[in-house]
């Protein structure tokens, strides 16, 4: 899979990803070299092999980028009717799921622009207690530059995308 040509395949994906989970995973090594993984909730994917997330909750990560800024995000597509049809198909029709790589950048403040894209994606919850609670007051975002980008294998489930 290549990230300059798949590219809008690949947003198409993480999107597909966010409406079935309401996150992604990303995983990154702490400074002593141990493995874990952050999911959030807020990443969006731009148009040029870039991202960024909201920095709210998460807290070891950022501690993570400052001795290794190298991560790996999962998106998986999770809607039922995608696995079941794949299931008697014996094939996806689509990624199933996407691991992208890449270097964690800048915590910066977040855009007028960026807050937009956040409160479009959460409209259907707005008004719900817990959309206050998790997505307003989004003050910050970290940007994402991505290096690499690799479909999942599934042997013969994947074998023909």
């Amino acid at each position: 899979m290549d990230i300059y040509t798949d590219w809008d395949k690949i947003r198409k994906h993480f999107n597909k990803s966010f409406s079935s989970n309401f996150y992604v995973s990303i995983a990154s090594d702490d400074q002593d070299n141990n493995p874990t993984v952050t999911p959030i909730g807020s990443l969006f994917l731009n148009d040029n092999q870039t991202g960024f997330y909201f920095e709210k909750f998460p807290t070891k990560l950022p501690e993570h980028a400052k001795s290794n800024p190298k991560v790996c995000l999962l998106g998986v597509n999770s809607g039922r009717l995608v696995w079941i049809k794949a299931l008697f198909r014996e094939r996806f029709s689509d990624y199933p799921a996407i691991k992208l790589y890449g270097e964690l950048g800048a915590r910066r403040k977040a855009t007028e622009k960026d807050l937009a894209r956040l409160n479009r994606r959460m409209k259907i919850t707005n008004g719900l207690r817990g959309n206050t609670y998790l997505w307003k007051k989004m003050e910050f975002v970290r940007e994402i530059k991505f290096t690499k980008a690799e479909k999942i294998n599934l042997g013969k489930m994947t074998a023909e995308i």
